[in-house]
């Protein structure tokens, strides 16, 4: 298991014909071997799976990376239920340069991302 250092950008939709590089997520989270999120290595490394979302006109958030059940999803407040977004299937989908995934807001709108960049996680 690796740590990697994810950017998802803004894919296509009818707001942004060419998808935006100006909204999006930068994550650090635990793959295998096959590119999917390995939840046991996450639970050793929970503090570490940070998540930044940055949206043009629009104050950028922190959170966390978490995991229940199948599901994954970010948490910008432990503290505070209602504030998650959860992605979309994530458990099936390799996180790999060109994937789209897919996260719902709070509000309950869904958008897609299409990941541009994927390299190993160094500490700082």
């Amino acid at each position: 298991m690796t740590l990697y250092r994810v950017r998802m950008v803004l894919a296509r939709n009818d707001e942004f014909p060419e998808g935006s590089n100006a909204h999006g997520y930068d994550l650090v989270v635990p793959l295998d071997e096959a590119g999917k999120l390995d939840p046991v290595s996450w639970k050793n490394h929970t503090k570490d799976c940070i998540v930044h979302r940055f949206w043009a006109n629009a104050e950028d958030r922190r959170g966390i990376l978490r995991h229940s059940g199948k599901n994954w999803f970010i948490d910008y407040d432990t503290k505070t239920e209602g504030d998650e977004e959860p992605f979309f299937k994530l458990e099936r989908h390799e996180v790999k340069i060109g994937e789209y995934l897919s996260v719902t807001e709070p509000d309950g709108d869904s958008h897609t991302f299409r990941v541009v960049t994927l390299e190993p996680y160094v500490k700082k």
